[in-house]
């Protein structure tokens, strides 16, 4: 698996596949590229997929030091510089939204086309998750992990038994990277650079996400330039897996009107 090597000396794994214009897809927090593992393949017809493993997660290093949303995208411009890639599509779910945000608008020059899932700008602004999803988290043992589940996919979906589900974290990060991912994402502020994006933009969310409040999406569509506003309805946070038939074609065309900007 090749590395890259980031600013600060810190080895980022990724994992190029395929041909044609490059895709970044950035993985929710505490997650590695596998992620995306059930999806990607509605992507690799038209893309040349790029995912990586965050630091602290799967193959990267795990330094036990601050993160941050900002560290993320410059780790982000270290795989793309060690593919030779000057610009490349970005799509971003969840916390790898916040590092999609962070990267458009310090690196407008390396982001053709910008999609944002189930995330939010954060800060003062954002629209935070309630209380009672906060104390079902924050539960012992396995039930904490129900509650995850059940904030990710509607009962229908986890009724089926489909899995293994790749969206619930990374069983081998260690605990203080788990404790400085959460810290990174709950730091993120993005609301005074968003109007310095000036990729495309496309905007998706469940009506039905609890996890990350579907009033967030309205608050970038609104605040990003020229951002286009997509809600799946019925969809939870993991919209891009249980509802693929809608989002991937969404992604996809969006994509494809913006292939030879710039």
């Amino acid at each position: 698996m090749p590395h890259a090597k980031s600013t600060d000396g810190v080895r980022i794994a990724y994992q190029p596949r395929g041909d044609g214009t490059p895709l970044v897809l950035l993985a929710g927090q505490a997650n590695t590229h596998h992620w995306w593992d059930h999806v990607r393949d509605d992507f690799q017809a038209a893309h040349r997929t790029v995912t990586l493993d965050y630091r602290g997660t799967g193959e990267s290093d795990k330094p036990d030091e601050p993160y941050s949303i900002e560290g993320f995208a410059q780790d982000v411009v270290a795989v793309l510089d060690d593919l030779g890639v000057d610009r490349a599509h970005v799509y971003g779910t969840s916390m790898g939204g916040r590092v999609a945000q962070r990267l458009a608008a310090r690196y407008p020059h390396r982001v053709r086309a910008l999609v944002l899932g189930c995330t939010s700008p954060g800060g003062r602004h954002a629209v935070e998750r309630g209380d009672d999803v906060r104390r079902a988290l924050a539960r012992p043992g396995p039930a904490a992990g129900r509650a995850l589940r059940e904030l990710m996919y509607t009962p229908a979906w986890l009724a089926t038994g489909t899995g293994p589900r790749n969206t619930l974290g990374d069983p081998a990060m260690p605990a203080y990277a788990r404790r400085r991912h959460l810290a990174a994402s709950n730091a993120h502020d993005a609301w005074d650079v968003l109007p310095d994006i000036s990729a495309p933009t496309l905007v998706v969310h469940g009506t039905d996400d609890l996890l990350n409040p579907t009033a967030n999406a309205h608050l970038l569509a609104d605040r990003i330039p020229g951002a286009r506003l997509h809600l799946i309805p019925g969809a939870r946070h993991a919209y891009f897996e249980e509802f693929r038939a809608t989002a991937g074609p969404l992604v996809l065309d969006f994509l494809a009107e913006h292939e030879h900007d710039g």
